[in-house]
């Protein structure tokens, strides 16, 4: 039986906003769950890999509750978190008040559309979307926006879900996607099939090896895939030539 949060074509942003609207409030919990702690971590390399410097300025792609926004503001950038979802961002907001303090100048939060970034060519420094490009209609139109926006010598950072090559790693992991993660959605959201959605989204996503081509066709330089977890989860990283 297909998600019902999972739609191809032109209903597809509708539907995963519906999505987020529904775990928002328990989607920090959820994570920690689903993935043991260790997004924390991969987090913090997207952070290192961004190399962060006082004064850049970072725009960060379907921010949800603004994990990577913040990390980026506490380095000293000028940030922009940029997510369509209302409900996310409000989570958002108030964990940028919680956390930053004297700090709040540096960062802020917009609703807008990853496919359609309301900012000019060549506009920031570093790039992110940390869990988002697959939720997008069109990935590949993300990802050339990612490059637009991005000044000449400029960072771009995608953390999402990967396809391991192992097969019987594979199988082990997406059998967590269909089983344990929705149980875990069931139980603490009260939505199983929000979080069914994740498999559902990855199988129609091309994940690291496509995003890694992708890059390369946009003429990205410096590009490379890291395996996390054994390919479980990816960074594809890529610099805008100078």
């Amino acid at each position: 039986m297909s998600n019902i949060f999972y739609v191809p074509g032109e209903q597809r942003a509708a539907k995963v906003n519906d999505l987020f609207a529904a775990i928002a409030r328990r989607y920090d919990l959820l994570n920690d769950l689903q993935s043991f702690g260790l997004h924390r971590r991969w987090k913090r390399r997207v952070v290192e890999l961004a190399a962060v410097k006082p004064g850049d300025r970072a725009l960060d792609l379907c921010c949800g509750t603004g994990d990577l926004s913040l990390a980026f503001a506490q380095c000293g950038a000028e940030v922009v978190g940029l997510d369509f979802s209302g409900a996310m961002l409000e989570i958002a907001e108030k964990r940028r008040q919680k956390n930053l303090k004297a700090q709040t100048s540096n960062l802020k939060f917009i609703q807008g559309e990853a496919q359609q970034i309301p900012f000019p060519d060549h506009s920031f420094d570093i790039v992110t979307v940390g869990y988002g490009l697959r939720n997008l209609t069109s990935w590949e139109t993300g990802l050339a926006e990612m490059y637009r926006v991005a000044k000449p010598g400029g960072r771009l950072v995608v953390l999402d879900f990967g396809k391991p090559a192992n097969a019987v790693w594979r199988a082990v992991y997406f059998a967590h996607f269909k089983i344990s993660v929705p149980l875990l959605g069931w139980i603490f959201c009260g939505n199983a099939q929000a979080y069914a959605y994740i498999l559902e989204s990855l199988k129609h996503y091309p994940a690291q090896a496509g995003v890694a081509a992708k890059m390369r066709e946009l003429k990205l330089v410096n590009v490379h895939a890291i395996n996390l977890l054994g390919g479980a989860m990816a960074i594809n990283f890529g610099e805008k030539p100078p």
